[in-house]
């Protein structure tokens, strides 16, 4: 069952009190929301409304920025797409920090966060246009890709999961090749993870997928009724004289 945006079953009682008071604008909570996030990397949720709050106080609070917390944000956000999170944390980085979309003009000084950032924003433009090889190749490409999710436990296999909800809302079949490609899994990796993680069934070749309420094919039949009492006012104007 989806939560409400500003929900999170596993919030704990503090993070709350923090969140629905005046403290989620004290710069003293950036430590209490920074050991949070190190939580939900730990535990394998993510609690999207704390981390934006905890983005904001580091835009109103620029020495206060921790860039391994910011990175570690990230990182989680692409857990979830293809909902909005990554995009809506990469707003409210400071100015500072991002190492595109400038247009003052000004240079923006190139640090180890900035590169992070847009390697990040890279691989999550791979993965909300559903390029998913490309995505997995390019997490190969580069070992800093590594180190940047290092820190967020099962982050493969919970971008997989993405993948598969996404997979099994368009396809009802699908080649076990182009699927392999996109989960970057082969043999019985990919046996098992198709049965047990997702309920599929193979045939041969091909990944039979469950209809549900997305890929299943549904004749629409749309009628709209116009009574001829409508066009009165544009039968009327149409038989005035021009002035």
């Amino acid at each position: 069952m989806p939560y409400a945006f500003d929900k999170c079953p596993e919030r704990p009682a503090n993070i709350e009190q923090i969140l629905n008071g005046l403290d989620r604008y004290n710069p003293e909570t950036t430590t209490v929301f920074q050991e949070y996030v190190n939580q939900q990397c730990e535990e394998k949720f993510f609690d999207c409304y704390s981390c934006l709050a905890l983005l904001k106080l580091y835009q109103f609070n620029p020495h206060l920025i921790h860039p391994e917390t910011i990175t570690n944000i990230l990182v989680k956000s692409l857990t979830i797409f293809p909902s909005p999170a990554f995009s809506l944390a990469l707003a409210l980085l400071p100015p500072s920090t991002i190492p595109f979309g400038n247009t003052s003009g000004a240079a923006i000084p190139t640090t180890e966060l900035t590169e992070s950032i847009q390697k990040l924003t890279r691989i999550s433009t791979l993965l909300e246009s559903a390029q998913y090889d490309v995505f997995w190749a390019t997490l190969d490409s580069d070992d800093v890709y590594a180190d940047l999710y290092s820190d967020v436990a099962g982050f493969e296999d919970l971008i997989r999961i993405r993948i598969a909800g996404e997979v099994g809302k368009t396809f009802r079949e699908i080649d076990m090749r182009v699927l392999s490609a996109w989960l970057d899994l082969r043999g019985e990796a990919l046996t098992k993870f198709a049965q047990t993680a997702c309920g599929w069934s193979m045939s041969g070749e091909k990944v039979k997928i469950p209809s549900n309420s997305e890929n299943e094919a549904r004749a629409e039949i749309k009628g709209e009724r116009v009574g001829v009492e409508q066009f009165g006012r544009v039968f009327r104007r149409g038989m005035e004289a021009p002035a």
